[in-house]
């Protein structure tokens, strides 16, 4: 499956200790369906060395339409499973939202979840980049909070205009690249785009986008590569996974 890339003799370790994209709130979302099987993922992320978790369902119209009321819920029933298996790691979750109407009506009602220090985790449709882009990124930052865009190298739409990357950039926009596309599971044109955004120092964060087992099984098998030393080498020191949130 990795065979362009070369193994070393152990596995790489991850250069951050704080996940803050991630799908292990239970049955919210397409990501973990229940309590045991988030806990299941959450220890498999501790052997990379996770010692802190930001969760990030999703809150999607008309799919995945999540508030703080609705997310109460599962999210301790995780709390619940894990402190049964006496686990305490740090576990906290705010959103991944969409750019849509929804999230425009749920800024204006006050039920945004923001991560600590008003950081604040957006994404782009997949189809097309929002119409208001910009001016969406520019009141977030007017009303005090600070956009992340996710995982910006799986936007096919931006892979023939790079100069998007800088703009969006420097009109505020830090960038959480996803682990997932690093390991090269999204793809080889994600994956490159990936590696182009961390050599133009564009990354800030990184994030996991850990949804079920199968998303480990990949990583792991990134981990375990010289190309997964390189990107962690490429990258320590210069992204804000553990000192952002403190």
């Amino acid at each position: 499956m990795f065979n362009f890339f070369s193994k070393p003799k152990e596995p790489a370790k991850l250069c951050f200790a704080t996940d803050i994209h991630c799908h292990i709130v239970p049955g919210v979302d397409d990501g973990s369906p229940d309590a045991r099987t988030s806990a299941d993922l959450v220890e498999r992320m501790q052997a990379w060395g996770i010692e802190r978790i930001i969760a990030s369902p999703h809150v999607t119209q008309h799919t995945f339409e999540n508030n703080p009321e609705r997310l109460a819920a599962p999210f301790k029933a995780l709390q619940d499973e894990l402190a049964s298996r006496g686990n305490g790691i740090a576990v906290s979750h705010s959103a991944e939202y969409r750019i849509d109407d929804l999230f425009l009506q749920q800024l204006d009602e006050g039920k945004i979840m923001p991560y600590p220090n008003g950081w604040l985790l957006v994404e782009n449709s997949f189809m097309q980049e929002p119409w208001n882009l910009e001016q969406v990124l520019f009141d977030l930052q007017v009303r005090g909070f600070r956009p992340i865009l996710a995982h910006p190298e799986r936007y096919t739409y931006y892979h023939s205009d790079k100069q998007r990357y800088h703009k969006l950039h420097g009109a505020g926009a830090a960038f959480q690249v996803n682990l997932l596309s690093l390991a090269g599971h999204y793809g080889k044109g994600e994956r490159a785009v990936a590696e182009y955004l961390i050599k133009e120092g564009l990354v800030d964060f990184i994030g996991t986008d850990l949804h079920r087992s199968s998303h480990a099984d990949r990583i792991d098998q990134y981990l375990a590569t010289r190309q997964a030393a390189k990107d962690m080498e490429a990258l320590a020191g210069k992204i804000k996974n553990d000192t952002a949130f403190v």
